[in-house]
C-alpha cells in the first residue's frame, strides 16, 4: 500500500485540480459498464484520476490501498468538514450544485474529532438494541420485517397463478427498508412514501435535490421533536437518552442521514444482492446454494456496493497520491466500487470461490465506517432468504448487460429489477380492495396485518401513486 506524504515542495508537477481536463464522472460506462470506466481511469492516470462531478471538480480515488489509507486516515490528513472545502470557502460551488444537500447535511459524516466521536457515540447505543440479537428490540424488529417481507412476497403474486412477472426492486427491495424506517423512528409510516421518495432524489443528486432535502429534513424534525417530547422504544429515543445533551438540529442531522442509510443503502444492498444472485458470475449464488447467506451478501457487496462513491473529504494539507499532488482544500471522492476492481485487491480470490477475504470497503473503514452495518445485512439476510424460499425459481426478464442502473454520484443500483418467477407453493388467494372498503378496512384491520389496507398494501399503494 503507497503511503500518503505530506509534501512541502512549493509546487506540483502539474497543474491545479481546477485547470486539468477532467473526466465526467456520470456517463454511460460509469452506469452500465463501470469495470471498463474504472479500468480506462486506471490506465490513463493511476490510482487517483481528476473527474468532473456534476459540473465540480474533484478527484477520485481508484486504488485500492490509496482508499484504505484515506479512510483509515491514522495520519489526519483528511477533513470530513464542509467548511475544509476550498472552493466553498471562496464561493466557487454552484448555489444549486445537486450534491450540496449532502455536503452541508452537518450530521456525524461531516464532522471530525470529539464532534464526530460524540455523535458516533450516541449512534453506536440507540442501534445497539436493534442490532444485538439476544435483546427483545432486535427480536422484535426480525419478526416484522420477516412478516414485511413475507406480505410484500403475498401481494406481488396475487395477481396471478403459479407463476409471473415482477419488479424486485419497485415492489420488494425497495418497500421494505422504508416501513423499518417507520419502526425505527417509532412514527409508522404516514406520509413515508413522500420522505423515502424526496430521499431518492437526495442521493441521486438529480435536479430538484435541494427542494426534496428540505422538505425531508422538515418531516425528520417534526418526527425528532415528537420523540423528544414522549420518548419510546425507538432510535431517537435511545440516542437522546445516551447523550442527552444533542440539540434538535443534532438528531435531525443524524435521523436524516438513517432514512438514507436504511431506505436507500439497504433496500439497494437487497436489490444487488438478489441481482448478483441471478446472474451468478460473482460467487454469491454459489454462497446462496451453499447455505452461506451471509457471505453471498459479502460477495454482492463486493461486486456491487451499495455506494459506488463515498461523500467528500478534503485534504488538511498538500498530499502526495499516485503520480498527483492533492492541495489542501482539494474534494477527494473514495470509490469502494473501483477499490474492488484493482488488481490489488481483486486478485484476493476468483469469482467461482465462495469464500472471500471479507476486506471490502463498501461499509466504509477507519473512523467514520458504519456503524449500522449489522442491521443492513440482517435486514438484507431476512428479505433475500424469504424470497429464495417463496419462489422455487427466478429468471431475469432482460440480460444481465440491458438492466437500468440508477444514473448517481453516490448510489449504484438498479432503477428496476424485473423478473419472472414460479412459487414455491400454491399462490395467494387474490385480495380485492374495493375503494368503498378501504376506509372501514382501516378501521377495523390491525395495520401490522395482513389485509385489505395492512402497513403493505398501503405502502405500495402510494408509491404507486407517486411514480403515476
Amino acid at each position: 500500500m503507497e503511503p500518503q506524504t505530506p509534501q512541502a515542495e512549493p509546487a506540483p508537477a502539474h497543474p491545479p485540480l481546477e485547470a486539468l481536463a477532467l473526466q465526467p464522472l456520470l456517463n454511460r460506462d460509469y452506469e452500465s459498464r463501470p469495470a471498463a470506466f474504472y479500468e480506462r481511469l486506471r490506465a490513463e492516470y493511476g490510482p487517483v484520476a481528476p473527474v468532473d462531478v456534476l459540473g465540480v471538480p474533484a478527484w477520485l480515488v481508484i486504488g485500492y490501498g490509496q482508499t484504505l489509507d484515506i479512510l483509515r486516515d491514522a495520519r489526519g490528513n483528511w477533513s470530513r468538514r464542509v467548511g475544509s472545502w476550498r472552493a466553498y470557502r471562496e464561493g466557487a460551488v454552484p448555489a444549486d450544485w445537486p450534491m450540496l444537500p449532502v455536503v452541508e447535511s452537518d450530521n456525524c459524516g461531516f464532522r471530525d474529532g470529539a464532534d464526530s466521536t460524540r455523535l458516533r457515540g450516541a449512534w453506536s447505543e440507540g442501534l445497539r438494541p436493534f442490532q444485538d440479537r439476544g435483546r427483545p428490540e432486535a427480536k422484535a424488529l426480525e419478526q416484522a420485517v420477516r412478516r414485511y417481507a413475507d406480505e410484500l412476497l403475498t401481494v406481488l403474486a396475487e395477481s396471478g397463478g403459479r407463476s409471473g412477472w415482477a419488479d424486485l426492486s419497485a415492489q420488494y427491495a425497495r418497500p421494505l427498508p422504508l416501513m423499518v424506517i417507520g419502526r425505527l423512528l417509532g412514527s409508522g409510516t404516514d406520509g413515508g412514501d413522500e420522505l423515502i421518495i424526496d430521499l431518492w432524489r437526495v442521493m441521486d443528486a438529480g435536479p430538484d435535490a435541494q427542494e426534496a432535502s428540505a422538505r425531508l429534513i422538515a418531516r425528520v424534525a417534526d418526527l425528532c421533536a415528537a420523540r423528544a417530547a414522549a420518548p419510546g422504544e425507538d432510535l431517537p429515543s435511545y440516542m437522546l437518552a445516551a447523550v442527552p445533551d444533542l440539540t434538535p438540529e443534532e438528531l435531525t442531522g443524524e435521523m436524516a442521514m438513517m432514512t438514507g442509510l436504511v431506505g436507500d443503502v439497504t433496500g439497494t444492498l437487497i436489490c444487488n444482492t438478489i441481482t448478483e444472485v441471478l446472474i451468478g458470475e460473482t460467487g454469491a449464488r454459489d454462497s446462496l446454494s451453499a447455505g452461506m447467506l451471509q457471505e453471498a451478501i459479502n460477495r454482492a457487496a463486493a461486486a456491487n456496493p451499495p455506494m459506488a462513491n463515498l461523500a467528500f473529504r478534503w485534504a488538511r494539507a498538500d498530499v502526495r497520491l499516485g503520480r498527483f499532488q492533492i492541495a489542501a482544500g482539494d474534494p477527494v471522492m473514495v470509490s469502494p466500487a473501483a477499490a474492488h476492481l484493482d488488481p490489488a485487491f481483486a486478485a484476493g480470490g476468483g469469482p467461482d470461490s465462495i469464500y472471500s477475504s471479507r476486506a471490502h470497503l463498501a461499509w466504509s473503514a477507519g473512523p467514520h465506517a458504519c456503524l449500522g452495518r449489522d442491521l443492513a445485512t440482517t435486514i438484507t439476510a431476512i428479505a433475500v432468504e424469504r424470497l429464495f424460499d417463496r419462489f422455487s425459481e427466478l429468471r431475469l426478464a432482460l440480460p444481465a448487460d440491458q438492466l437500468p442502473w440508477r444514473s448517481s454520484p453516490l448510489m449504484r443500483g438498479l432503477r428496476s429489477l424485473p423478473v419472472t418467477y414460479e412459487l414455491a407453493g400454491d399462490p395467494p388467494e387474490p385480495q380485492p380492495s374495493p375503494a368503498a372498503a378501504v376506509e372501514e378496512a382501516a378501521e377495523q384491520e390491525d395495520p401490522a396485518e395482513g389485509g385489505q389496507d395492512s402497513l403493505v398494501r398501503r405502502v405500495l399503494r402510494m408509491m404507486r401513486l407517486s411514480q403515476s
